[in-house]
């Protein structure tokens, strides 16, 4: 890959990662009180709401820290290494938390009395995609190690 190309992603991770946290501090707190304001019967869930939100975010930022950081493997010429792993587990693991929390949400929601069909819809889309790419990261993980020896293997032939 580039160096370009390396430098050009790291830059939008960057721009993305700026973003989201002016979305957990502003943007989140935000709806979840313009929500509870204008439901009354639902303003108890504005904390956990928000809570829940920004746990989300962070989520999304620990996977683009990690792509950041297996990026520079990349760069590096390292990426079929032991280092590799670590990042691609701490991906793995935030993907599964922020599926859980989309459940927690949906759960939470749907026992408030106050979902919809839209709100169902897309809770359970996130839990889908969310699965998805759970399962994703676990096969790419697979191909790594297989390429990891591999490269391995080929070292010492060489």
């Amino acid at each position: 890959m580039r160096n370009s190309t390396i430098l050009i992603l790291k830059g939008l991770i960057a721009v993305l990662l700026a973003m989201l946290v002016a979305c957990q501090i502003f943007i989140v707190p935000l709806v979840a009180a313009q929500s509870a304001w204008r439901f009354h019967e639902i303003a108890y869930l504005q904390v956990p709401g928000v809570v829940i939100g920004i746990l989300f975010l962070a989520c999304v930022q620990i996977v683009l820290v990690c792509v950041w950081r297996l990026l520079s493997l990349v760069r590096a010429d390292a990426i079929f290494t032991e280092r590799a792993f670590p990042e691609v587990d701490v991906s793995l693991g935030a993907v599964v938390f922020a599926t859980l929390l989309v459940a927690v949400a949906l759960v939470t929601l749907t026992a408030s009395g106050v979902m919809n069909g839209s709100i169902t819809l897309l809770c359970v889309l996130g839990i889908v995609v969310g699965a998805g790419l759970s399962l994703l990261i676990i096969v790419m993980r697979g191909l790594l190690r297989r390429a990891t020896q591999l490269e391995h293997d080929l070292s010492e032939v060489v």
